[in-house]
């Protein structure tokens, strides 16, 4: 089912959701968190494929905030999707006029009450998710560095605004390489004197890899199998834990002294 809310308030919003649902013989209850999603037009289908599957591992209110023209007319339209077969809800927010500066006053009535939040940039992190507005409504903030222009300068910006809660898709999609290698690690070795690791130029999840070995370690080179793991997977995980990572915030500001980039070679 879809709700189209055009000029629209967060209480029409809440009673078409609360409507749709008793229709549908839905529960009205049993979210575990909302998810929070700054997006784009472009790339608001993607995102909202990626979390709609997340919430099959956690049901939640997945609400898409897509900030539209600032120069128009101060107004909200609205999109509402309930479905049988998923969990939750989606709520796509379209901003325009001084609502794209305060997203946050339209998105607060919106959270699931005595739920955990989380905001999700998909793709252009900002200088300081932690003090986003729609970021200070989150326990836990999720950017991708990889979505940048600049892959690694927007690492290092998120490295010195870094406060508890942030992580960022670079650092999970490293969650089998890092699995992998602390086995290896674990086991009796000799010294260990430095690494290389290849990967495409600029990419980020390479150096936080270095920077972690860097801040952890003789066996043969060995060739392993591991594939590219979808992005739905990727916030699934982010969404199973809430609590600071301490592991990512050691490899996130310790790669620019630690690692040193050469053409497509990562060198620790």
């Amino acid at each position: 089912m879809i709700i189209d809310l055009v000029d629209t308030t967060t209480h029409s919003i809440e009673d078409a959701l609360t409507a749709a649902r008793h229709r549908m013989g839905g529960p009205a209850v049993g979210k575990v968190l909302t998810l929070v999603i700054v997006t784009t037009e472009a790339d608001q289908y993607d995102a909202l494929r990626a979390s709609a599957e997340a919430s099959r591992e956690h049901p939640s209110r997945i609400i898409a905030v897509i900030p539209r023209g600032s120069d128009e007319a101060t107004r909200m339209d609205a999109e509402i999707h309930v479905a049988e077969a998923r969990p939750g809800e989606i709520v796509l927010l379209r901003l325009y006029g001084l609502l794209v500066r305060h997203a946050e006053s339209v998105v607060l009535p919106l959270l699931v009450p005595d739920a955990p939040a989380v905001t999700w940039w998909p793709r252009f992190a900002p200088e300081r998710p932690g003090d986003e507005p729609l970021g200070r409504l989150a326990q836990r903030r999720v950017t991708d560095a990889a979505g940048n222009a600049d892959p690694l300068g927007a690492l290092d910006r998120l490295g010195k605004a870094y406060l508890p809660g942030d992580t960022d898709l670079s650092w999970t999609r490293l969650t089998q390489w890092r699995s992998l290698l602390a086995v290896e690690l674990d086991r009796p070795h000799g010294e260990v004197t430095g690494a290389a690791i290849a990967a495409e130029p600029r990419n980020p999840s390479a150096v936080l890899l270095g920077a972690w070995l860097a801040s952890r370690p003789g066996e043969p080179d060995r060739q392993v199998a591991l594939y590219r793991r979808r992005e739905a997977e990727l916030i699934a995980e982010e969404l199973r834990r809430l609590e600071p990572d301490d592991v990512y915030r050691e490899a996130l500001q310790g790669w620019p002294q630690n690692v040193v980039v050469r053409g497509p070679l990562s060198m620790i």
